[in-house]
């Protein structure tokens, strides 16, 4: 059986892998981390295996005693890269610290990680201001003139605010790819038809730059090629689902459009 520091110290360990899991990190990292954060601490038997939707740790004493282990199911996966660099600093910091303070040094990581777990996001002004940016510039790298860039720059708002909104009535992450991207195009096609829009194809390709799962495809990568097969797989299934999703949004509008009778340009 292990003491109570010990399992202090197991808690930490998984209060650090789940904020990188929820954040968007790579499963190595996450299992490279725990595993740092334990050996820090003078724990010689640890051993940790990380999901896409959870966390498994082990933790012996070395003795005859049974190992401890702690499960924690992980749900309402993101993008924070900035949680990812905090954990990463701390990891490095306990790395290289002195642990003799035992103790308090642990009570003092909990508190620094949970402050960072509860770090709110980008303020709405600054998260709009990116999308804004992201679809008007992806607009003028794929061809579009300035109208284009003019256009994109408002439909990247109002799609990127809509799904924000069904983020927060808690709809389910396809459906909001697909709606969100389902308006993209929508717009797109009133800002050719009664704006000064002028490439279609240009302001919907920006447009849908927002929602597209670049970081799970870098991910699945890099899981892959450190082989963890499983959460590479997951990944990329992920990945090709939502990529589907927004192909079958914008898909569904503009043949809903011809259907009516109008006509793409």
């Amino acid at each position: 059986m292990i003491n109570p520091l010990q399992k202090k110290i197991l808690m930490l360990a998984l209060l650090a892998g789940e904020i990188l899991l929820k954040s968007g990190s790579e499963i190595y990292r996450v299992e490279d981390t725990v595993i740092k954060l334990c050996k820090a601490f003078r724990i010689p038997y640890a051993e940790v295996f990380a999901t896409t939707t959870g966390i498994f740790i082990s933790l012996d004493s070395g003795d005859e005693a049974l190992p401890h282990t702690l499960i924690r199911r992980i749900k309402g996966t993101g993008t924070d890269l900035a949680k990812i660099s905090a954990i990463n600093s701390i990891s490095r910091e306990l790395a290289f610290s002195d642990t003799e303070e035992t103790g308090s040094l642990i009570e003092e990581s909990i508190r620094r990680l949970e402050a960072i777990r509860q770090a709110p996001p980008y303020r709405l002004p600054v998260q709009m201001l990116g999308a804004a940016m992201i679809a008007s510039f992806f607009t003028l790298m794929l061809g579009g003139v300035w109208q284009d860039f003019a256009c994109a720059l408002l439909i990247g708002v109002c799609s990127y605010g809509f799904s924000l909104f069904l983020q927060h009535i808690k709809l389910n992450p396809y459906i909001r790819y697909f709606m969100a991207c389902a308006l993209t195009a929508f717009l797109s096609i009133l800002a050719l038809r009664f704006g000064p829009g002028e490439n279609l194809n240009a302001i919907i390709i920006g447009g849908i730059m927002i929602f597209l799962p670049g970081l799970a495809i870098t991910n699945a990568v890099r899981d892959s090629l450190a082989g963890d097969l499983l959460a590479g797989s997951a990944r990329a299934l992920d990945a090709a689902l939502i990529a589907a999703t927004i192909a079958a949004g914008v898909g569904m509008v503009l043949a809903l459009w011809v259907l009516a009778g109008g006509v793409l340009r």
